[in-house]
């Protein structure tokens, strides 16, 4: 339960309404308590009209009913019999009414602290850093803003409403009983301290059981979603077969525990009722030898029994609500730890209107991933003028696309210090840092959207109407956009899927160049594209990218593109640097890869 406070600020948002809400469930069930006091009247005037007795005093009854009584003893026996019947038809129509209220209040409630739960889930997802989701599969995060958000919900609304309803209906009952017989009331809820004890043993095992059942549950999802990610590898591979066994693996643990938890509650539920019967056997049994005794009690004996019956569904409901608020704590406590995850990467304390003059500094800088504990660089050293071009050359795994997500602040370097501008780059808001930056990452991603949307994504002033199709040309992607069979409102499928992987880097590359950034950061986004719109591209660049500070990262020489400094990377380090003519000269690896790379392009010709 302890995890469950964390809720506390959610209920003290909308107060009005649980308060209101819980009005509501109270007058409900008053007006549902006086409908058997009535007929116990109803059914003491009968007896008294067929044994010609004289009228019974009415001090064993509430105030309301009281008076009632008090206003029906001027009537004759049938218009009384017609009166009360109407008065318990009221008291439904409005039992019902406060019940209707008490929805509109409690669940609707509940459905605003899911919303917002969600929202700051989220909120929390995309303050966290890259490090984060890398060692946090997506079926997991998935489960935790779904699943474990409607479980949480169900303790908000439902399983709160049905609590404050079983205590006001007990509360109400048990007083009417308690004044009308003492004793027979202590023999009526007789079971309930069993009830108690039943209840507390077997909510241990289900908060066991649903705590494991919702760990399965992500994994379960994880596999399905790497599934429909990967399904075109899957299929190319002909591992249907193999990936059905995956999942049916995980399905068959997640079956296994969901029906052991299921047999739990199964034996649970109904032996509440099995409890609850008992009590209505007991009043029965006990009330006929009574009534027996004293005809007088016919009418106290009939209330008993409403009341028991009125107590059976939130008595039972005990195990339900015990269950709600058992599967809540654990996927709350779930929740917490994730809320309670702080990003390693954060704003500054104090943030303040740095300059981006589009200056670079890497002085020092090491870097190790925390979660492979892989060193990506070590010791690096290198700067960046306003308005310089440089290329960044290495093997795969010398560290090229560290730089970029160092750069973006994905991840802050373990030793050593970047600068931009003339600040350090941990003096710069992140919002800041990453509006004046341009990325095109190796790894591309549209969304389930238009081309054009997807273009236009980096804007952030979205009433802003720049010329797509000219970023689209630049990148040499405008025409094929236009040969589509909506054009720039081409719905281009999940990830992209509608699309070749060297249309999506070029749609990728329009992206970037639409924010007209002052640092442009291009990683490997060219690798999928054929030679001759390779040179197109770069051509346009060389257009574009006049006095803008550009980083390109890149596994082969472009030749096209006039480059201020070249860094070749080998294990973190820089094994080689200076201009092209500058690097032939030392005839090392960029000399090699020069040589080689000109080989390939006669061979091709």
């Amino acid at each position: 339960m302890k995890h469950l406070s964390a809720l506390n600020k959610y209920f003290w948002k909308y107060r009005v309404r649980l308060f209101a809400g819980i009005l509501f469930v109270v007058l409900s069930n008053y007006f549902a308590v006086l409908a058997p006091e009535v007929t116990g009247y109803v059914i003491g005037k009968v007896q008294q009209y067929i044994s010609h007795k004289p009228a019974k005093q009415t001090e064993n009854y509430s105030a309301s009913v009281r008076i009632l009584i008090n206003w029906l003893q001027h009537f004759d026996f049938s218009k009384i019999v017609i009166i009360s019947s109407i008065i318990i038809l009221l008291l439904a129509l409005f039992r019902g009414l406060f019940m209707f209220f008490m929805r509109q209040t409690l669940i609707v409630m509940s459905r605003h602290i899911e919303y917002d739960l969600k929202n700051e889930i989220y909120t929390h997802y995309q303050r966290l850093d890259m490090g984060f989701f890398k060692t946090h599969s997506t079926g997991d995060m998935m489960n935790r803003i779904t699943e474990d958000v409607s479980r949480v919900r169900m303790y908000t609304g439902p399983a709160i409403m049905y609590t404050v309803n079983l205590i006001a209906l007990i509360t109400l009952c048990l007083v009417n009983m308690l004044r009308k017989d003492f004793d027979l009331t202590l023999v009526v809820v007789a079971p309930l301290p069993i009830l108690a004890i039943t209840i507390y043993i077997v909510n241990t095992i289900i908060h066991k059981k649903s705590e494991r059942v919702q760990s399965l549950l992500s994994d379960l999802t994880t596999n399905a979603q790497e599934s429909y990610s990967g399904i075109r590898v899957i299929k190319s591979f002909v591992q249907q077969k193999a990936m059905l066994g995956f999942f049916s693996k995980n399905s068959e643990a997640y079956r296994k525990n969901a029906v052991s938890l299921a047999k739990v509650e199964a034996i649970y539920f109904p032996s509440m009722t099995l409890l609850v019967g008992l009590s209505t056997l007991l009043t029965i049994l006990i009330g006929s030898k009574m009534a027996l005794a004293n005809p007088d009690k016919v009418g106290i004996i009939v209330e008993f029994v409403i009341y028991i019956n009125m107590l059976m569904f939130p008595v039972s409901a005990i195990g339900s609500v015990a269950s709600m608020v058992q599967r809540a704590s654990a996927s709350q406590k779930r929740i917490n730890e994730f809320l309670d995850t702080k990003p390693l990467v954060v704003n500054p304390a104090k943030e303040e209107k740095n300059i981006f003059n589009g200056s670079i500094v890497f002085k020092n800088v090491t870097f190790t991933y925390p979660h492979t504990g892989i060193r990506a660089i070590n010791d690096l050293s290198f700067e960046v003028k306003p308005g310089e071009k440089i290329m960044i050359l290495g093997k795969t795994g010398s560290g090229k696309s560290t730089i970029a997500q160092l750069l973006l602040r994905f991840y802050d370097p373990d030793k050593g210090s970047i600068f931009i501008g003339d600040n350090d780059i941990r003096e710069h808001s992140l919002v800041a840092l990453r509006t004046h930056i341009s990325y095109v990452p190796q790894d591309v991603f549209l969304f389930s959207d238009t081309v054009e949307s997807n273009i236009r994504f980096g804007l952030r002033d979205q009433d802003k109407n720049p010329d797509v199709r000219k970023y689209a040309d630049y990148a040499a992607i405008d025409n094929e956009i236009l040969s589509l069979n909506k054009g720039y409102e081409t719905m281009v499928g999940e990830r992209g899927v509608t699309l070749s992987g060297g249309q999506k880097q070029r749609v990728s590359i329009a992206r970037a160049l639409l924010k007209e950034s002052e640092v442009m950061l291009f990683d490997d986004c060219l690798s999928a594209v054929d030679a001759k719109t390779e040179h197109r591209i770069v051509d346009n660049l060389n257009v574009f990218l006049k006095n803008k500070t550009t980083i390109i990262i890149t596994h082969r020489i472009l030749l096209s593109l006039k480059f201020d400094k070249i860094i070749i990377l080998q294990d973190g380090q820089i094994i080689e640097s200076g201009t092209h003519e500058e690097l032939l000269a030392m005839d090392g690896y960029y000399s090699e890869l020069y040589n080689l790379q000109l080989s390939e392009e006669k061979t091709s010709v």
